[in-house]
């Protein structure tokens, strides 16, 4: 199957679940913009390959690749580059983030200004994870730079929460969280 036919079938796929009502709109905590948020098919995460990527498992049983976006964290599988400051930490971080979450905890929303997927065939999205009431809260991206485990990313296009990444970014800078912290990795 042609890159095409998988865009053109991920196309129908969502417009399916728009028309059949299984994608939810709804006001997200990061701004007052409207995003779709599809009801997870997650029935595990098999592994966080860093602080930025996790793969998963559908309950069809297909693995695939989450690219978290607007965030990038310090290296540590890349096999061009050494483990980077804070590489460790900001995995050890997601992973803490997503252990024990059960398969209905997890939801997923793409973003209509970024691709589906990168080049490396990964699905660019936001990541949520439901808190013990069953509410979703703040992306897993925005909090990563919010503690200071990751920095704003932008890739090409702007994406819809820039500007509150951005401002995350600044205030975990400003306070020192994370990598920012005083003698941590760079100069601040």
């Amino acid at each position: 199957m042609t890159s095409r036919q998988k865009k053109i079938i991920r196309l129908a796929v969502a417009v399916l679940l728009i028309v059949s009502g299984v994608v939810s709109f709804g006001q997200e905590n990061e701004g007052s913009r409207s995003v779709a948020q599809v009801p997870s098919e997650v029935t595990s995460v098999l592994r966080v390959i860093d602080g930025d990527t996790v793969q998963v498992k559908k309950s069809d049983g297909e693995k695939i690749t989450y690219r978290l976006i607007g965030v990038n964290t310090p290296e540590t599988v890349d096999p061009r580059k050494k483990v980077e400051c804070f590489g460790k930490e900001a995995s050890d971080y997601l992973k803490k983030i997503l252990a024990g979450v059960g398969a209905a905890g997890y939801s997923v929303a793409y973003d209509d200004t970024q691709q589906r997927t990168d080049k490396y065939d990964r699905h660019l999205v936001y990541l949520y994870v439901s808190d013990s009431t069953g509410s979703t809260t703040k992306s897993i991206n925005q909090q990563i730079i919010e503690n200071g485990y990751g920095y704003e990313y932008t890739y090409r296009v702007p994406y819809k929460y820039q500007k509150e990444f951005k401002e995350s970014e600044r205030l975990a800078r400003a306070e020192k969280r994370g990598l920012w912290a005083d003698g941590v990795c760079y100069t601040n």
